[in-house]
């Protein structure tokens, strides 16, 4: 089976995904992980204003087969959560990489990044 890595992204090995762009990231997880999960049933973020430490946890994710931790590919301030998954969180499942996106932060140190999977390492990974 294959699997969808956008070559724009870093990853984490526990899945998540994070797109730079500029002094923000926005994070979400990856194709993998959504398939694995199987469907998405609830969906827990941070809020607005809160602070995210690279690999700490920083909400939850429940399918119909487990509940999962998500952590934080970034140390930052969470700028923006979409909410849109409170009230549709299949949308992970539908389009994790665009609208299931899961929160943008604020950029403490962008050189975090660096620590990353790339695409093709994280590729290598789940194959």
């Amino acid at each position: 089976m294959s699997f969808e890595v956008p070559e724009d992204r870093k990853y984490l090995e526990s899945h998540e995904w994070v797109e730079q762009s500029d002094d923000t990231a926005k994070i979400g997880i990856s194709d993998f992980a959504q398939d694995e999960l199987g469907d998405v049933v609830f969906v827990e973020l941070p809020d607005e204003g809160d602070d995210v430490t690279q690999g700490d946890e920083f909400g939850v994710v429940e399918s119909i087969k487990a509940v999962s931790d998500l952590y934080s590919p970034v140390s930052g301030s969470v700028t923006a959560v979409n909410d849109a998954l409170e009230n549709e969180p299949e949308l992970v499942n539908d389009d994790p990489f665009g609208d299931g996106w899961m929160m943008e932060v604020e950029l403490d140190d962008a050189g975090e990044l660096d620590d990353l999977l790339s695409a093709e390492e994280y590729r290598e990974q789940i194959e």
